[in-house]
């Protein structure tokens, strides 16, 4: 593992290993050596970093592999799936990867193996107190009959854009993520361009920070959000509506509300050959937006990176993960989690 807790897990094996409690030779013989690495597809959003952690651990621990990750934009690392380049994604958001997706799965080139969570309020949010208000701090109602997407229209003030106060600003996602795109069609689709300006923040942590500012103040914000983001999990926001979605509408110009969307765990096509008891593990995991939104809190709240939040989720949702596993295996991960509190 990597990080400080990679560094403690490292230092308590030697240790281990030195008085015979520990070995680093599984029950069936093999070496964590002589084992192939298993290259696990990092995007570098918190959520996606959190599960690549939680699979990490368990594999290296339950199952012996090694693990290493791959860094890349969505669509880099998709292409490395599909290649074999790279061994499995486990977070991969089917709507925003829809077509490439399907091909990959008709060409036989990738598996699907599970379904992580599912995610129902992706859009465009509001802060509740726009809306609504917040009696008890004061605040009275900015926006009271803004409703959807298209009521936006008559609050570009409310809105107003720093850079160009002839405008509002609509707060986007991340640049170079396919999101990106879907919503900058959306604004031009819904005639938003006319009176907002989209802002494409460089990452995600620029998306929740601008968000916390605003909350912090009481400020009218607008964008994007999604679930599971610490944001979500934190503050009460508003999703404004949208049409009901239409497959075909939203294929042609992204007019209508988002889809369900699922966020598969996939894996490259030779993976169940390669590794057929990491495969059977991936096959049966499964968490929600909301377990996912809690570590992700923590992270933010604690100042902890996703590694540290993994071991978290571990020691904190023991009756989750260990669903996933052998007994046998389920044991061996509880045993590295007691050696890093030593």
């Amino acid at each position: 593992m990597r990080g400080k807790w990679g560094y403690i897990w490292s230092f308590m094996l030697v240790l281990l290993i030195g008085l015979g409690v520990y070995s680093n030779v599984s029950e069936d013989g093999t070496n964590a050596a002589d084992k192939e690495v298993i290259s696990i597809a990092d995007g570098g959003w918190d959520s996606m970093q959190l599960h690549n952690y939680i699979a990490a651990f368990i594999i290296e621990n339950g199952y012996n592999y090694p693990v290493d990750f791959v860094n890349g934009s969505s669509i880099a690392t998709f292409t490395g799936l599909t290649t074999g380049e790279i061994d499995v994604y486990m977070e991969l958001w089917y709507v925003n990867l829809e077509e490439p997706y399907l091909e990959a799965l008709d060409a036989g080139e990738i598996v699907q193996l599970s379904t992580n969570m599912v995610t129902k309020d992706q859009g465009f949010h509001v802060p509740t107190y726009v809306i609504e208000g917040d009696p008890e701090n004061g605040i009275e109602p900015m926006a009271p009959d803004l409703k959807t997407v298209e009521d936006l229209k008559k609050y570009p003030e409310l809105f107003r854009d720093p850079e160009d106060p002839s405008k509002g600003v609509v707060i986007g996602a991340p640049s170079g993520t396919v999101i990106d795109e879907i919503l900058q069609e959306k604004v031009n689709t819904y005639g938003l361009s006319g009176h907002f300006n989209y802002f494409t923040p460089g990452s995600a942590g620029a998306v929740t920070a601008s968000l916390a500012r605003a909350y912090m103040n009481y400020e009218p914000w607008v964008g994007y959000q999604w679930s599971p983001t610490w944001a979500m999990t934190k503050y009460d926001m508003t999703l404004l509506e949208e049409p009901p979605y239409d497959e075909e509408v939203f294929n042609e110009n992204y007019g209508t509300k988002f889809p369900e969307n699922p966020a598969y765990i996939a894996a490259h096509a030779d993976f169940p050959e390669k590794a057929p008891d990491v495969a059977e593990f991936l096959s049966n995991y499964q968490t929600s937006t909301a377990i996912t939104g809690e570590a992700l809190l923590y992270m933010q709240e604690n100042e902890a990176n996703a590694e540290e939040a993994a071991i978290w989720f571990l020691e904190n949702y023991e009756e989750v993960w260990t669903q996933w596993l052998p007994e046998d295996i389920a044991e061996k991960v509880k045993a590295a989690l007691s050696a890093l509190e030593l």
